[in-house]
């Protein structure tokens, strides 16, 4: 189902989220949260215990400008890394929670295969942090969408679940209807770099009756992992196609070694 652009949170949106609070301190009383990742006891539902959050790697500043690749020192405001200057993506700015390790792994997969919306939470706060300076531009947020057979067998796409968490915890509206998946696709898991590009050529494309929703405006692209960035390019082409102005690109994760493509997301 294709959902409208969310609106921005109402003058209600405080009793609502005061309801929820209290909702969620009554099920912590009788069923205290657990660590998403160990399951030892944490002070807070959809969260990680101290030991697994020191586990995770994180990517803070300075980073590449449009890739979100780590520096090994501040190179100043704006600065790309070599990769970028030789190959630079369809998206202006790129930024990422978190490498793609054993530890994040664990998060994305409760999410995506084992139905944990807690995880998704713990996800999206950690990307609203990384994506701070991205949501601060950006007008609207636009998950990389699963073709219909994809989302049929799938049941939900992550990354339109992270764009609504994202949505409710930033303000900023999200629209899973700006952007579609034309025709089916191989999984990229296990293609090459190469593959992965052909892979998603020309799959996406933004329907007629948004183009002028798009027109002019900065997107902010949303998906769970960034490998090659293949999908990422194809999304963001389409949508500067479409005639967006700028397109963003949030990831709650990021494998900084794309070569070993064996590392399944």
């Amino acid at each position: 189902m294709e959902e409208p652009i969310a609106e921005k949170p109402s003058l209600f949106q405080p009793a609502k989220v005061g309801l929820i609070g209290l909702w969620q301190a009554a099920v912590d009383v009788v069923t205290p949260p657990l660590c998403l990742s160990c399951r030892s006891p944490v002070t807070q539902g959809a969260a990680l215990c101290l030991a697994c959050w020191q586990r995770l790697h994180f990517l803070e500043e300075p980073v590449c400008d449009a890739l979100g690749t780590p520096f090994a020192y501040d190179e100043g405001e704006g600065a790309l890394s070599p990769a970028a200057i030789a190959e630079p993506p369809q998206w202006n700015k790129g930024r990422a929670a978190v490498a793609f390790d054993e530890a994040s792994k664990h998060l994305v997969h409760l999410l995506k295969y084992q139905d944990t919306p807690e995880a998704g939470h713990a996800m999206a706060r950690l990307m609203c942090g990384a994506g701070r300076t991205l949501l601060a531009e950006s007008d609207v947020l636009v998950p990389v969408p699963l073709h219909k057979r994809r989302l049929w067998h799938r049941r939900f796409n992550q990354a339109a679940l992270l764009a609504s968490m994202i949505s409710r915890q930033s303000g900023k509206p999200w629209s899973s209807a700006m952007l579609e998946r034309e025709k089916p696709t191989r999984q990229q898991v296990g293609l090459s770099a190469k593959d992965r590009h052909k892979n998603v050529g020309r799959a996406f494309a933004v329907p007629a009756g948004q183009q002028a929703h798009i027109h002019g405006k900065t997107i902010l692209l949303i998906d769970d992992v960034r490998t090659t960035g293949a999908t990422a390019n194809a999304c963001a082409a389409a949508l500067k196609v479409a005639g967006a102005a700028k397109v963003h690109l949030l990831t709650f994760a990021l494998v900084l070694e794309p070569a070993r493509l064996h590392i399944e997301a």
